[in-house]
């Protein structure tokens, strides 16, 4: 019996391993399966993901003289105008896209975006209405566009509900006036931004980056006591804010507080000791307290970080200046002059 299990289970073995080795074999012999030729309009499409716009654009050409043209055929050329900024035949095309399909979303939002780049915030604004999708492919975010054209229109509450909703905010949420604010203040409308802003405190006194946001608008009109009263309050919130002292540091510089202002920009670049501003700023800050010395330590720093920057080497020629380093001051004069006009300064020391 027990010969008689071993070779019951070998059978078994050789049965199943047998069908496997079968199905193999056809398998292996099998001739590869050609692979379908691309239609033309797949060959525009893979050439424009190449960057071969003008040969993609002269298939685009044969298909149109050719009708009916592919679907997308004309989105795709207007993609293709889009991204050479030739904005007005750019339009031409997705307006025919939209025309031969009404659901091709893309195309009326581009249409849109063509419109806003263009200076016609208002005539956008129907077309960016129409449909709220991303265009990944253009790099562009049609909600972002249409809530720039509802600023610059006016309509202020229609913009915040927009970039709300791209951040996923309810509309009249602390954040989101807030998130308007922002980017309010981005767009230079500064009385509106500090509108916001003030709703947003209204709302939730506690919520971060507020009052720095009233700091930056009251900064931007020379309000220099507005300023620090401001960014004092948001200290309190949200004390390990090294923007906000860089920033705090600034005004009260400005204000003629120089002691505050070390004391401000010491912790700003304590928390912030990438940030080239903090450095600079305590330089000038150690020139007006007549220590060039101590001036020249942080703006040699900051020269470092940054040698493009004018301001900078402005500073260090006043620094070098007071210290009696005459040639070191002129060399940094210069290279302020050679900043300015455009021309690659030489390094320092040649």
């Amino acid at each position: 019996m027990h010969r008689t299990l071993i070779a019951a289970i070998l059978f078994a073995f050789i049965s199943l391993a047998a069908p496997a080795q079968t199905a193999q074999n056809p398998a292996q012999s099998a001739p590869d399966t050609p692979e379908p030729t691309p239609t033309p309009f797949e060959q525009a499409q893979t050439l424009a993901g190449k960057g071969r716009l003008d040969k993609a654009l002269a298939i685009l050409d044969q298909l149109a003289a050719q009708p009916p043209e592919p679907a997308g055929a004309e989105r795709l050329r207007g993609m293709i105008l889009y991204q050479r900024e030739q904005f007005d035949e750019a339009a031409k095309a997705f307006s025919k896209a939209s025309e031969q399909d009404p659901n091709d979303r893309e195309s009326v939002e581009m249409h849109g975006v063509i419109l806003y780049r263009q200076g016609h915030q208002a005539d956008a604004i129907p077309f960016l209405e129409k449909a709220h999708t991303a265009v990944v492919r253009a790099n562009i975010d049609p909600e972002y566009v249409l809530g720039l054209c509802y600023a610059d229109v006016g309509r202020y509450d229609d913009a915040r509900h927009v970039f709300a909703t791209q951040y996923g905010f309810s509309p009249d949420s602390a954040e989101a006036y807030l998130l308007a604010a922002r980017l309010f203040l981005r767009r230079e409308f500064a009385p509106q931004a500090a509108i916001q802003a003030h709703k947003a405190l209204e709302i939730n006194p506690n919520l971060p980056l507020a009052h720095q946001l009233l700091g930056e608008v009251a900064l931007s009109k020379a309000d220099l006591p507005g300023a620090i009263s401001e960014f004092e309050a948001e200290r309190k919130i949200n004390p390990l804010n090294g923007i906000l002292y860089d920033r705090l540091g600034d005004a009260y510089l400005r204000n003629g507080k120089y002691e505050d202002a070390q004391q401000a920009l010491n912790r700003a670049v304590l928390l912030e000791p990438s940030a080239t501003a903090p450095y600079i700023l305590l330089g000038e800050t150690f020139l007006k307290l007549n220590e060039p010395i101590q001036a020249l330590h942080y703006l040699d720093h900051a020269a470092k970080m940054d040698p493009s920057n004018y301001l900078t080497h402005n500073l260090l020629g006043q620094a070098y200046k007071a210290t009696g380093q005459v040639a070191e001051a002129n060399r940094e004069f210069q290279m302020v002059v050679d900043l300015q006009n455009n021309t690659k300064p030489q390094p320092a020391g040649k």
